[in-house]
């Protein structure tokens, strides 16, 4: 099975360059493994938004959602052209 692509919104990756390493060592592979299956178990549809998921990971949120037809993984602030 061909896996989704991961697409991140500009804050998002500001967010994730201001972490320290060690937390983002232990992010990145979750994040990563969306690609993969990105209805895993734990992840969570967000109430009162069409298509909006998140996982937790420790103290965070990973909030995205999930288009099937392209495959492709979106952060919410990340807009469809890119």
């Amino acid at each position: 099975m061909d896996e989704y692509a991961l697409r991140f919104a500009r804050a998002a990756r500001r967010e994730l360059e201001a972490l320290d390493m060690v937390m983002v060592q232990r992010l990145f592979p979750a994040i990563e493994s969306l690609a993969r299956e990105p209805r895993q178990r734990g992840c969570r549809k967000v109430q009162g938004a069409d298509n909006l998921w998140r996982i937790r990971i420790g103290d965070y949120r990973v909030l995205y959602t999930i288009d099937d037809q392209a495959r492709i993984i979106r952060h919410p602030g990340d807009s469809p052209s890119q």
